[in-house]
Formats: C-alpha cells, sequence, structure tokens
C-alpha cells in the first residue's frame, strides 16, 4: 500500500511540475492547446496549464535590432548613394506575431526588412544627394519611422525606431560633388575678396580726402600763424631799430660777415670802398 502511495505521490508531482510555468519579465508568452491559441495575455509570474495536452511558447519581448546591409539608392537627380541603416523593434501583439511569423525573429526581419528598403528608396528618390547628406535626413526617418509602423502592426511588432547610420557617396559620384562643393565655395570666396577690395578703396579714398583736408587746413593755420610771427617780428625789428639804429645796422653787418666769410676757401670781389666793410675801417665806431 505504501509503495501505492509513493507511485501516485510521484505521478502527482510530474503532473504538478508539467502543470506549473513561470513568465519572466523580458519575455511574452502564448498557451497553446492542440495548436489553437487558448491565452496570451500572460503577466511576469507563476501560471498553470493543462499538463500534456496544453503547450506553452515564450519569446523574447526585448527590443530588436534589424542591421540591413549597405544598400545602393537613386536620387531624384539619378546619383548613386550608398544608404547603411538599421530598424529597433519589439513584440506588441504576441497573437499576432505568432500566426505571422511562427514566432521566429529572423522571419519577422525578412518582412520588415522589405518594407523599410522599399520606403527608403522611395525617400532617397524624392531628395537631391545635397538634401540627403545635409539637410533631411532627420525628416526622412520621422516618415519612415511612421509609414513602417503601418506594416510591423500586421506583423503583431511595434516599430521603435529607424535610423540612417551613415550615407556614402561612390567614389566617383563624391569626387564630382567634392569639385562642384569646391567651386562653389571659391565662388563665394571670390565674391568676398571682391567686395572687401572694394570696400578697401573706399576706406582708402575717405582716409585721403580726409588727409587732404587736415593738411590743407594745418597748413592755413601754419599760414596764418607765419604770418603773425612775421608782422610780430617786423614790430619788434621796428621798434629795436626806432631805438638804436646804428646798433642795430651793426649787428646786420655782422651776420652778412658770418654768412659771407663762412668757409676758408671763399673769395669775394668788392670795391673796398663800398659800405659792406665800412665797420672794418671804421676803428672808433663812429661813423665817418
Amino acid at each position: 500500500m505504501s509503495k501505492a502511495y509513493v507511485v501516485g505521490g510521484a505521478i502527482a508531482l510530474v503532473l504538478l511540475s508539467l502543470s506549473v510555468f513561470t513568465v519572466d519579465e523580458r519575455e511574452r508568452a502564448i498557451k497553446l492547446q492542440l495548436g489553437e491559441i487558448k491565452r496570451s495575455d500572460y503577466e511576469p509570474g507563476i501560471h498553470l496549464k493543462a499538463p500534456l495536452v496544453q503547450q506553452v511558447l515564450r519569446f523574447d519581448a526585448r527590443i530588436q535590432t534589424l542591421d540591413s546591409e549597405p544598400q545602393l539608392y537613386l536620387t531624384s537627380e539619378k546619383k548613386q548613394v550608398i544608404v547603411d541603416s538599421f530598424v529597433r523593434w519589439r513584440i506588441d501583439d504576441v497573437e499576432r506575431y505568432y500566426t505571422t511569423t511562427g514566432g521566429n525573429p529572423v522571419v519577422a526581419n525578412q518582412r520588415l526588412s522589405v518594407g523599410i528598403l522599399k520606403r527608403l528608396r522611395d525617400e532617397f528618390g524624392k531628395r537631391t544627394i545635397q538634401q540627403v547628406v545635409s539637410g533631411e535626413r532627420g525628416d526622412i526617418m520621422d516618415r519612415l519611422t511612421v509609414s513602417a509602423r503601418e506594416q510591423a502592426e500586421q506583423l503583431g511588432v511595434e516599430i521603435v525606431d529607424v535610423r540612417v547610420k551613415r550615407v556614402d557617396l561612390p567614389e566617383k559620384v563624391s569626387q564630382s560633388v567634392y569639385d562642384r562643393m569646391a567651386a562653389e565655395r571659391k565662388k563665394v570666396a571670390r565674391q568676398f575678396r571682391s567686395e572687401g577690395e572694394e570696400r578697401a578703396r573706399e576706406i582708402r579714398a575717405e582716409a585721403d580726402r580726409e588727409r587732404e583736408v587736415i593738411i590743407a587746413s594745418a597748413e592755413r593755420e601754419a599760414q596764418i600763424m607765419r604770418g603773425e610771427g612775421d608782422a610780430r617780428a617786423t614790430d619788434i625789428y621796428a621798434r629795436a631799430f626806432g631805438q638804436d639804429a646804428e646798433f642795430y645796422s651793426l649787428y646786420r653787418s655782422l651776420n652778412a660777415y658770418r654768412s659771407t666769410f663762412n668757409r676758408p676757401s671763399d673769395v669775394l670781389l668788392i670795391e673796398p670802398e663800398g659800405r659792406f666793410f665800412r665797420y672794418f675801417k671804421e676803428s672808433t665806431g663812429t661813423r665817418p
């Protein structure tokens, strides 16, 4: 009898172990009965199932990454660009995910990839190389994310993000774009230099005009000052001459002698009786 209890207890333990399952917080689970989905709204924790007739499938609920190989696209100018992109997604409706993909993330990636690549081709085909490379990449990503979500809902997944890692140009196209950009920069540089030279000429002309005005004003003031000085000197000379005419005549003669006999080699031919030598002849200092 005790042996029957042991066997019964063992069977009960086995059935209990087959009836209990756990769901991790990083998982989504569905319960199948003879291939038919019976339940899919399991929260993390411990749950029960009917042993032998019911089966539980678990799927990774964390964010998955679809990293495609770089693809070649044409812009609106019929220029080629090489685009490297990736998509991040996670399970949203586990029943639909299982029904459409069999719960296989590889199948989900393949189906998502077809739609994403087509949308990328359409978006790049609407834009020029300059728009794609510099200006509108963020707009492209936003549009792709919105449009890809419609397809993702059919697969029971949610698109978290669509991103372009980089956009490259084929070598020949890259050189062509570089040459065009260099030519544009040179054109802008020439324009800046031309405007700078014109402005420099204007500044120099203005400076020359101001210099002429300043010089003319200074010369006018100098002439006025010289005239005032000459007038004052003449007045002083006149008053000095009036006080002692003989001394003034002597002073002027001495200055004339100094200017005339300033070098040993100088020779002066003049009549001895002339007034120039009158102070040499007069020893007394009185007039003849």
